[in-house]
């Protein structure tokens, strides 16, 4: 698959006001994404997930690093979000209601994009009547206001105006967080759908597992901001092999409250500051398997299966655990059951 994205090494470092300190927000991330594939990035809160999505799409600058766009790295300073990577790379926000104008008529809102471009006010219009169409909503949707819409029809105003100037890659941030299952499950058949229609590739940032394992083609997982484990989605809920991924998985509850989540992993302790990271692997203090070298050394990723990589000194050990399989099993049964029948639904 060809690559359409390529991040390496990226960092990001944000200066604390009034001291010399920064917050290490992202060390040293690589990933790339295909055309028309789905790349999901997930890990807790404070991981780097969003700084990641938002250095990619050029609305801040990285501290180091290099992000290459169809084969051209990404410029620098003013440059870093040109008028052509506004067309070809999109950001749909978290909060559909926050990220869309009160005072405009969701019309406006979709055909902005295009006005930024330069597109002319009769093309604009017609482009927005089928991007309304193909986003389900009537044409009279065009006229109101957001507070007048649901969320769902908020967060699919949102998606189409990241899709009305036919990007190559759109970056979703928790896109589904804040809305109820049905309207979830419905956003994320909207999302298949498109991609397969137009093979967009997705930069897919979420919390909610259940759908990163119904949308996703790749995973990455992140801890204070680097990567620990990047796999295909099938592998990585099948079998993680980092101790950070077993934990963030079995942690999940699962969609049905009469399956109980169980894992032969338990990461206690407390999560280390970003201000001032271990020097070797930084979940050192969390890990029961950490060692001496653990302590010192930041393992690098190592290769354990076709384009599956683990940076942990331990993962042979973690591969060798008798853990309750069952549960990854029945989380994945249990998710897509949910979000089928809420698809089949739309």
């Amino acid at each position: 698959m060809t690559s359409l994205l390529e991040v390496q090494d990226l960092v990001k470092r944000f200066p604390l006001s009034g001291t010399r300190k920064t917050v290490q927000a992202v060390n040293g991330v690589e990933f790339s994404i295909g055309r028309g594939e789905t790349l999901a990035l997930v890990g807790e809160s404070g991981s780097g997930k969003t700084t990641i999505g938002r250095c990619v799409t050029g609305l801040i600058e990285p501290t180091a690093g290099i992000i290459s766009f169809d084969g051209k790295p990404m410029g620098r300073g003013r440059d870093i979000r040109s008028k052509e990577l506004r067309g070809r790379i999109q950001f749909v926000f978290q909060e559909p209601a926050e990220s869309l104008d009160p005072r405009q008529r969701i019309g406006e809102t979709l055909g902005e994009p295009l006005r930024y471009l330069g597109v002319p006010r009769a093309d604009r219009e017609q482009r927005v009547r089928e991007v309304a169409r193909r986003l389900a909503l009537a044409e009279s949707t065009l006229d109101q206001f957001p507070a007048e819409l649901s969320a769902g029809q908020q967060q699919r105003v949102g998606i189409g105006r990241a899709i009305i100037t036919d990007p190559a890659l759109i970056v979703l941030d928790e896109p589904t967080s804040a809305l109820d299952p049905t309207a979830r499950a419905e956003i994320v058949d909207l999302l298949i759908r498109l991609q397969r229609e137009f093979g967009t590739a997705y930069l897919f940032i979420s919390h909610d597992l259940s759908t990163v394992r119904f949308l996703s083609h790749r995973v990455a997982v992140l801890y204070l901001g680097a990567i620990v484990e990047q796999a295909s989605a099938e592998a990585l809920f099948a079998r993680p092999l980092h101790p950070y991924s077993v934990g963030l998985l079995a942690s999940v509850l699962l969609p049905n409250p009469r399956l109980k989540p169980s894992s032969a992993v338990t990461l206690d302790g407390e999560i280390p500051s970003p201000i001032d990271l271990p020097p070797g692997c930084s979940l050192a203090g969390r890990c029961p398997f950490v060692g001496e070298r653990c302590r010192t050394t930041r393992p690098p990723p190592d290769a354990v299966g076709p384009a599956h990589y683990v940076s942990c000194f331990h993962h042979e050990r973690v591969a060798a655990l008798d853990r309750t399989v069952d549960h990854f099993a029945r989380f994945q049964q249990e998710s897509n059951r949910l979000l089928s029948v809420g698809a089949d639904g739309n």
